[in-house]
């Protein structure tokens, strides 16, 4: 899971301190779960970790995958879309019939 982690973080341009803010987490941390197998984040944290690189907790603990694949991007699209604002979901949605719309 560590080094799913990192190279997610890494391929998003995020430093462990980003990581560990837009997470909740301290930079220590993010380094611990990165680099120790003994780190077991809690479900919640895991969740948080997960969201923040657009991939599922699910992904994350999974060792049989080693690249997210589009059902995963999706559900994580998702899950971010309903937690985001009203206002932002409406524009969102706008620019969906747009795109249809080219179709």
């Amino acid at each position: 899971m560590g080094t799913k982690i990192n190279e997610l973080r890494r391929a998003k341009g995020l430093t462990l301190e980003q990581l560990g803010e837009a997470t909740g987490s301290s930079k220590s941390y993010m380094w611990e779960i990165e680099n120790k197998d003994v780190a077991r984040p809690s479900a919640e944290k895991l969740d948080r970790i997960a969201s923040a690189l657009d991939v599922t907790a699910d992904y994350l603990i999974d060792a049989t995958t080693s690249q997210p694949t589009e059902d995963v991007q999706d559900r994580a699209f998702y899950r971010k879309f309903q937690k985001a604002d009203p206002t932002v979901k409406d524009k969102l949605k706008k620019i969906l019939d747009v795109l249809d719309e080219d179709d």
